[in-house]
């Protein structure tokens, strides 16, 4: 499994009123929430986000409240992978609950810049800077999780079952 894309940059601690601002939460569609996803820190994000596309953060990404919204804000923008130094714990977890595929790596969340061209493989774990011709080694997701992520989450994986 992989995913490729242009990078959108963050920095520590972006939590998740600012991926999804409490105004929208009463929206139950992830199509409308991806309109708004980032626009507390990034105003144009939801229209130059293209299917794919990556978020690179430093530490603690998605931190503060427990709400899947996030996530799901997230994905049904089209981006196909975060990356981050750390990730709050919740916000991990309903990550691959909802099918978001995520990567610890620091070294790569340093490095990479904006606009960089990035290629990740769940597989391995591996990161490719294609932009800068540089490689990371982050953290590979074990069979169980890429299932899950496959099944585009963990009800459907579960169903499938």
């Amino acid at each position: 499994m992989k995913a490729s894309g242009k990078v959108f940059k963050y920095g520590d601690n972006v939590d998740t009123d600012v991926i999804i601002p409490a105004r929208y939460l009463n929206a139950p569609d992830p199509a409308e929430l991806a309109k708004h996803c980032m626009e507390d820190i990034d105003i144009d994000f939801a229209k130059n986000v293209k299917k794919g596309d990556i978020i690179v953060a430093n530490k603690n990404f998605g931190c503060g409240s427990s709400r899947e919204h996030a996530p799901i804000s997230i994905k049904a923008s089209g981006v196909s992978c975060v990356i981050a130094e750390t990730f709050a714990r919740i916000f991990y977890r309903n990550s691959i609950n909802i099918g978001l595929p995520i990567i610890e790596c620091p070294e790569a969340a340093k490095a990479i810049e904006n606009g960089d061209e990035v290629e990740v493989d769940f597989d391995s774990g591996k990161i490719y800077d294609r932009t800068k011709g540089t490689e990371y080694q982050g953290q590979a997701f074990p069979e169980f999780m890429q299932k899950i992520i496959k099944a585009e989450g963990l009800i459907n994986y579960i169903n499938n079952k």
